[in-house]
């Protein structure tokens, strides 16, 4: 298993490199970047109604600010050098270091990201369970069409209607409208600053987490299903064995199997969330950073995204794959 990381890990490096060349070379052939943004704010009209440009000179000194003056494969090869020693650039809009303005937003992203999934696999899991043993009954029909009709509403509509409902509008004031803490969160105690969090948590994560309710507790209920027709759990009950056993012991680590190779999410769930939903509930994460940053074609913060989110996505994979082995032991990789 060890030799089988090392090898992922060092085959991580081409995979980024290649995402590192596609991304950058990409955002330097899209209409509308930086520069022509900024020409765009010079431009003014005077007042006879003649269009005042600036001249080539100045456009010259805009690219030299903005690092587009040397041909596209050596701004790669000066950005790569950069990243490799962990500079990643300034924010074009608030001229900040990348790294920073990216920290800034990591710890909601982890918030909302890591309860979220978690929240997933502790419901969805044993609702599996019980679903594949309550087949066909009156509780699995109940909760399939509730589990499906959660997944058939946009998470952001559903944010909408619950704030509607929930936040204070046409009915009860239960939940706050916006943002991740209150006014005065500096003010509370510990335990009123924890629970200050959570308050302004319930509907932006129900939110999150409803659309992929369904996936997990279908491919829970199917597999456990799937491993309780096998020959293996007819000849234990034949035994004797008892039936729990043979659920919970045997049966049910088989079809955790699937489930598993969903485990490298945990490293994704630094980046989770909605932009939809962000913007909904005023959470100034990692996905509206990412939908800002691209419409106004600040590049440096959409490749140090893409960067540090390829990373963890395939850190992630090597979790999984890492998960699947303390599943089932059976599993081995070469």
């Amino acid at each position: 298993m060890l030799k089988y990381i090392l090898k992922r890990l060092l085959l991580m490096i081409p995979t980024l490199i290649g995402i590192s060349i596609v991304c950058f070379f990409i955002t330097r052939i899209l209409p509308g970047g930086p520069i022509e943004q900024v020409i765009a704010q010079m431009t003014t009209k005077g007042d006879a109604g003649l269009t005042k440009r600036i001249n080539e000179k100045e456009i010259e000194r805009l690219k030299k600010i903005y690092g587009f003056d040397k041909p596209a494969y050596i701004q790669y090869f000066v950005w790569m050098k950069n990243i490799l020693r962990g500079d990643f650039g300034e924010s074009f809009r608030t001229h900040k270091p990348v790294l920073t303005e990216i920290g800034e937003k990591i710890p909601i992203s982890l918030i909302f990201g890591l309860t979220g999934f978690f929240l997933s696999y502790i419901v969805c899991i044993p609702l599996g369970v019980k679903k594949a043993l309550s087949h066909n009954t009156a509780f699995d029909t109940a909760s399939s069409i509730a589990v499906y009709a959660g997944y058939s509403i946009p998470g952001f509509a559903l944010g909408v209607l619950l704030l509607v409902l929930l936040g204070g509008g046409s009915f009860l004031n239960l939940f706050p409208l916006t943002g991740v803490v209150s006014n005065n969160f500096e003010n509370l105690s510990f335990l009123g600053k924890i629970f200050d969090v959570i308050h302004h948590m319930v509907l932006p994560v129900f939110c999150y987490t409803i659309g992929g309710f369904a996936v997990l507790t279908s491919l829970m209920k199917n597999s456990l299903m799937d491993e309780l027709n096998k020959d293996y759990v007819r000849a234990a009950l034949a035994k004797g064995v008892p039936y729990k056993k043979v659920i919970f012991r045997h049966a049910l680590r088989n079809a955790l199997i699937p489930i598993a190779t969903g485990i490298g999410g945990l490293f994704g769930a630094f980046f989770a969330g909605s932009i939809l939903i962000e913007k909904v509930f005023t959470i100034p994460g990692m996905g509206l950073l990412g939908f800002e940053s691209v419409v106004q074609r600040n590049y440096p913060v959409v490749l140090g995204l893409i960067i540090i989110q390829s990373l963890f996505n395939l850190l992630g994979r090597i979790l999984s794959d890492f998960a699947l082995v303390v599943v089932d032991p059976r599993i081995t990789f070469d």
